[in-house]
């Protein structure tokens, strides 16, 4: 392991809440849930008002709605959350060259192969000017973890929430880990913790105290390993800039199950489509097409059917997954379907003629509507999903608060304005219109790009580097940089 802090982990704050509470002034400090919102639908973040409730991610929506019901509910905006994320992955390799993103909103940077860090001091003072160019060119607030490796600076960025920055000193770990809960080490899931706890073991100091041998025969060989050096803080893992995609896959949930064998195989034909269109545009072709189905009663099956070469073309991955369909009994229904491309290249195989039928021209029509859009009448409503952006003829820039009966209800605010009016409409309202949505930070503000970018931490020589300042917000600031767990909060 390093003998310096110098590994970085960033946690953006409830991040997809986040953003709607920064482009929606009438939710700031209100609690907002992000999620599919039909019956079958999750939670995928919510903010820190609505976890006061017991609401937390991955929960199903129905169970949030009754312990929040006066939330706001909002269904996601993938495309804006994709595009700020893109503007914090710029603002972490302004730092280094060596940064594992893993997932929208979560990061490991190693700082120093950017030479943006080489002690303690120099690393929180980066990890400081990175949250202040977070807030400054997006608006939002992320939590960072300083320390010698992977593991420790990711416990450092979950202690520093929300809107903290924690440094864990080299030489303190086994300390500082001792007293937390097992479940606090990555791969101890609920029934691992709860295994562990039928034996006596229950924080991470009885996991060191227990010894290798006691949880190989408890857990196994890899695991009981694995678990032990954790406990004993020991992690070497690198940063890794760029992992190797395994497979490519999309999935639908349907809010009612589907019967119509015909429809199934149209859902399967449009996912294929997208399948490929996201295979393509990670320039990556597969040989291995799998198709996934849920059905009525929960039960999960997967069939899968590997071509002669890779490929990326619609027809063959559309007809594949169509001969698997033939092969699964949906009677019953069906509640969710997915088809994914594994075997990834980054080449294609052209003599694939025989793969699949009719026109191989290879080219990727647009994405067709949904089935049940495709299928409705002509003088069917216009759905405004709740929270997306629009915009009025008359008020302007808005998002919708909520939909339905023949009537739209929208909020006339921007990121840059006070609290807007509310205003309703009828659904078909022809001066109603979708729009996009506006960034959360003004025009003319400088971006990373920009020469007025992110400023890097002094180099040697330079001189020595000035405190952190304490975070705003309820986050630890710049505390346990000596080993010692910070105060509630």
């Amino acid at each position: 392991m390093r003998t310096a802090p110098t590994i970085l982990h960033l946690d953006m704050d409830a991040f997809f809440a986040s953003v709607e509470q920064a482009s929606k002034p009438s939710l700031r400090g209100k609690a907002v849930i992000v999620g599919g919102l039909g019956p079958r639908g999750v939670v995928a973040t919510c903010s820190y008002e609505a976890r006061v409730f017991g609401v937390h991610s991955a929960m199903p929506m129905g169970q949030a709605r009754r312990l929040a019901p006066h939330a706001a509910y909002l269904v996601p905006r993938f495309e804006l959350y994709r595009s700020i994320s893109e503007q914090v992955m710029r603002l972490l390799r302004a730092l280094s060259p060596l940064v594992e993103p893993l997932s929208l909103d979560e990061a490991f940077v190693d700082l120093e192969a950017g030479g943006a860090a080489w002690d303690a001091a120099s690393a929180r003072l980066a990890g400081a000017r990175l949250r202040t160019d977070i807030r400054t060119f997006t608006g939002l607030t992320g939590s960072v973890g300083l320390a010698a490796s992977k593991m420790l600076a990711k416990i450092g960025s979950e202690e520093a929430k929300p809107d903290g920055l924690v440094l864990i000193r080299p030489g303190t770990e086994r300390a500082l880990l001792a007293p937390m809960s097992v479940r606090t080490l990555p791969g101890v899931g609920p029934a691992t913790g709860d295994h562990l706890r039928r034996a006596g073991i229950t924080t991470v100091g009885e996991l060191a105290e227990a010894g290798e041998d006691e949880l190989v025969r408890l857990l196994g060989k890899a695991h009981g390993h694995a678990l032990y050096a954790m406990a004993l803080a020991r992690d070497d893992r690198p940063v890794v800039s760029e992992r190797e995609t395994k497979s490519v896959s999309v999935e639908d949930t349907y809010d009612v199950d589907i019967h119509d064998r015909v429809r199934v195989g149209v859902e399967v034909g449009r996912l294929a489509e997208r399948c490929v269109r996201r295979l393509r545009g990670s320039g990556l072709s597969g040989r291995t097409i799998v198709l996934k189905v849920r059905r009525y009663d929960f039960s999960t099956l997967t069939r899968s059917e590997t071509l002669r070469g890779p490929t990326d073309d619609p027809a063959v991955v559309r007809e594949a997954a169509a001969r698997l369909l033939d092969s699964v009994d949906t009677t019953g229904g069906v509640r969710l379907l997915g088809v994914g491309v594994s075997g990834l290249a980054d080449y294609t195989q052209e003599d694939l003629f025989a793969q699949a039928a009719g026109d191989r021209s290879g080219e990727l029509a647009e994405e067709p509507e949904p089935a049940e859009e495709r299928h409705a009448p002509a003088h069917a409503e216009r759905r405004w999903p709740s929270g997306h952006d629009v915009r009025h003829a008359e008020y302007g820039h808005g998002w919708v608060q909520g939909s339905g009966l023949g009537r739209v209800t929208v909020r006339f605010e921007t990121p840059y304005s006070g609290t807007g009016r509310v205003r309703t409409f009828p659904v078909d309202d022809p001066d109603l219109t979708p729009a996009d949505p506006l960034p959360l930070v003004p025009a003319g503000s400088a971006g990373p790009d920009e020469p007025a970018g992110p400023a890097g931490p002094r180099r040697r020589g330079d001189a020595e580097a000035a405190p952190v300042d304490s975070a705003p917000g309820t986050g630890a600031s710049g505390g346990w940089s000596d080993g010692e767990r910070p105060g509630p909060g």
